[in-house]
């Protein structure tokens, strides 16, 4: 199994952008007789563990989706308490990131947030934005689809000639558009689809999905999931010489 030291051997190998789809937190809650709420608590700390390990290993860009715009269909109660621990992970997490010089971005339509996350999204990115390791995006009312969607209304807006659209020109108006493109998106919890997550990014990622439920998925997994992509021969609809 690989573990830290030989994964950075060879930093080549590794993927510069790692996306993770933190599925199973109620999933996990339900099957310990807790309420949903617990779970999301115990993923919060799992994303920060591998965080931590994505910096140590050397990865440039971790995305992680934490608040889809379809998650607003669930229960009050549960946005709610989402909303909330958004807010502490935002304002009290700065000596994490500042031990650990990652630089936190945020990706999603930040206008349909409540206004004290929106303050909290500016603090936090001030706050970072000189860090020099790994780069957190967390994406927060985050689509695929609306992601594009409003990259196409600001070259709309911009008067760009349709001659002069490509697809640099669309990429350039996403939320981040110095982000590369996701080289491993690693879904957890067992189910099998992006879920609208970077839909764009993620055009020749590589796909992992564990059926490890997210507040069980710890470092080891993490590292075995990049030790595999290691292995992954990328082709981009090229033919192998």
């Amino acid at each position: 199994m690989e573990d830290l030291n030989s994964l950075k051997a060879s930093p080549s190998l590794l993927p510069c952008h790692v996306a993770i789809i933190m599925d199973g937190n109620g999933r996990w809650a339900k099957e310990k007789k807790m309420q949903r709420t617990s779970g999301h608590s115990e993923g919060l700390k799992r994303a920060k563990e591998i965080a931590k390990a994505a910096s140590d290993v050397g990865i440039k860009y971790l995305t992680l989706y934490v608040f889809s715009t379809e998650n607003w269909k669930r229960t009050q109660n549960e946005v709610g308490f989402l909303m909330n621990l958004i807010h502490k992970h935002l304002v009290q997490e700065l000596d994490f990131y500042k031990a650990n010089k990652i630089r936190v971005k945020v990706l999603g339509d930040r206008k349909g947030l409540p206004e004290n996350i929106q303050k909290d999204i500016l603090d936090c990115e001030n706050d970072t934005q000189d860090f020099s390791g790994l780069t957190i995006n967390l994406a927060i009312n985050y689509g695929g689809r609306d992601e594009i969607i409003r990259s196409v209304k600001k070259i709309i807006k911009s008067n760009v000639s349709e001659n002069d659209i490509t697809e640099k020109t669309v990429s350039d108006n996403f939320d981040f558009p110095e982000l590369p493109d996701v080289d491993l998106l690693i879904r957890t919890g067992g189910e099998k689809r992006l879920s609208n997550f970077l839909m764009w990014k993620s055009a020749y990622a590589e796909l992992i999905f564990s059926p490890t439920l997210w507040p069980d998925y710890r470092e080891d997994e993490f590292f075995s999931n990049l030790a595999e992509f290691k292995n992954r021969n990328r082709r981009f609809g090229a033919v192998p010489v």
